[in-house]
């Protein structure tokens, strides 16, 4: 019985994924912010889909950020990540992206790095 739970829920997220990129696609003028989030980790990727490349990312596990105490998920290190990916973004001519929060709420730490991202400079 429980196995079958886990299954529906499994599914579901699979499908409110989709539901939200359906809508989003990165392009060379305005690439896609990807942000994963795990029970441990935060990533943030800016990606063009027209060529299939990642332009800029940045995560938790970063060299940079693994020795401080942004090396694990919160809030904290949610700001941390959105300021840096949008300074790495601005430094290489990158302004406009369009925001893909996956199959997460809008809140709490996809909402904290969103707005750091917009305090740094970038806009969406």
């Amino acid at each position: 019985m429980a196995r079958g739970r886990i299954v529906k829920k499994s599914e579901a997220r699979v499908k409110r994924s989709l539901r939200v990129r359906k809508h989003l696609r990165g392009s060379a003028f305005r690439p896609r912010l990807s942000v994963v989030k795990s029970n441990k980790h935060l990533q943030a990727q800016i990606i063009d889909d027209e060529i299939g490349v990642t332009l800029v990312g940045l995560s938790t596990c970063s060299k940079e950020l693994k020795a401080t105490e942004f090396s694990r998920l919160g809030i904290g290190s949610a700001r941390e990540i959105g300021r840096l990916i949008a300074t790495r973004a601005l430094g290489k001519g990158i302004e406009r992206v369009v925001l893909d929060r996956g199959h997460r709420k809008y809140h709490g730490i996809i909402a904290a790095l969103a707005d750091a991202a917009r305090e740094a400079g970038l806009q969406f």
